[in-house]
């Protein structure tokens, strides 16, 4: 019997078709990863003060479920993982639905944790550059706009991966954009269509 039979031993649910459950260990991991990008079972150990083989067992269990992803890499042992690059659209509508509430938990629990540290933060590092806009756009237009961003956002995709290509003083930043129609509230009478 190993430290992860007797840590959590009713948590493999995968073969029976139920949901992952909420666990203490994979909640602080999903915050770690949305914090810095990539870590190892290792790395995670480390900074969140649990074991290397309870980390380990938990970053399974995410990946089986399809919240994170192994990142390519190059022999040797570590294996890093990283937040799934994308939705699990293909899993199913629910699967893609449960994905998206994750995400936009964990965006506001950075952001949160953002508000209440900023303060601690080096000088030049204090602010951000957080901004939003309406605009009336049809479907296409709006798919138009997110490609748009996605492609200002490519030159810098690769730097997760290849620490080296940071240039000095890089941090994580998170980048956060929603694209949504706005709906009319319920009492206003509007049809949606």
């Amino acid at each position: 019997m190993t430290e992860d039979d007797v840590n959590t031993p009713d948590d493999q649910t995968a073969d029976t078709g139920e949901e992952l459950r909420e666990h203490e260990v994979r909640t602080a991991l999903l915050g770690l990863l949305a914090e810095v990008g990539t870590v190892t079972a290792t790395e995670a150990a480390s900074r969140l003060g649990y074991s290397s083989g309870l980390c380990s067992f938990h970053l399974r269990q995410l990946a089986r479920y399809g919240y994170i992803e192994e990142v390519p890499h190059r022999g040797g042992r570590a294996r890093p993982w990283r937040l799934r690059q994308h939705t699990p659209a293909a899993d199913g509508p629910m699967a893609e639905e449960q994905f998206g509430d994750l995400t936009r938990g964990l965006e506001d629990e950075s952001w949160q944790r953002w508000l209440t540290q900023r303060d601690e933060a080096p000088a030049e590092w204090r602010h951000d550059e957080a901004f939003s806009a309406v605009a009336y756009l049809t479907p296409e237009e709006m798919s138009r706009v997110a490609d748009v961003i996605r492609r200002a956002l490519a030159p810098y995709q690769d730097r997760e991966q290849r620490p080296l290509a940071r240039p000095d003083g890089a941090r994580p930043v998170a980048l956060i954009t929603r694209l949504f129609p706005l709906l009319p509230h319920a009492a206003d009478g509007v049809d949606q269509d």
